[in-house]
């Protein structure tokens, strides 16, 4: 099992982002560096949520937001290391749609489940597999500190 480390400044401002954009989903990328058995993510980036068709069961990170941060992460020696974003009143769990919209292999996806509001679980998946078509969400540990 992999394992998601992070430090308890960035753990809040995901779940907090989730309470802020609810009852829509809010999304953005975590920043970091690979460890031995997943990511240590040392810096969190909001990003706008492009969706606007249903924006509180989806969510997008427009391409040239997402092109930005990862050149701001090359610059402070980082990589994309997950994307986070939140389910209003709905489990944090993947669903198929978060499934289908994942590409970036090796990488975390973080899901808060926003209850009326209130953050409740945060749970995250490793993006496993070598292509689109192997391609497997596996549950991982998050380990704050």
């Amino acid at each position: 099992m992999s394992v998601l480390r992070m430090n308890e400044a960035v753990y809040k401002a995901i779940r907090a982002h989730g309470q802020e954009t609810y009852p829509h989903e809010c999304c953005g990328a975590l920043l970091g560096r690979p460890a031995a058995e997943g990511w240590q993510i040392e810096v969190l980036v909001k990003a706008g949520n492009t969706r606007t068709d249903s924006a509180h069961n989806r969510y997008q990170i427009a391409p040239v937001e997402l092109v930005r941060i990862e050149r701001e992460a090359r610059q402070q020696g980082l990589s994309i290391g997950g994307f986070y974003h939140s389910h209003p009143d709905h489990p944090a769990q993947w669903s198929e749609t978060d499934f289908a919209e994942a590409h970036w292999l090796g990488c975390s996806y973080v899901i808060t489940a926003v209850e009326k509001g209130k953050a409740a679980v945060t749970n995250s998946f490793f993006l496993a597999g070598t292509t689109e078509e192997n391609k497997r969400f596996e549950r991982e540990e998050i380990v704050i500190g």
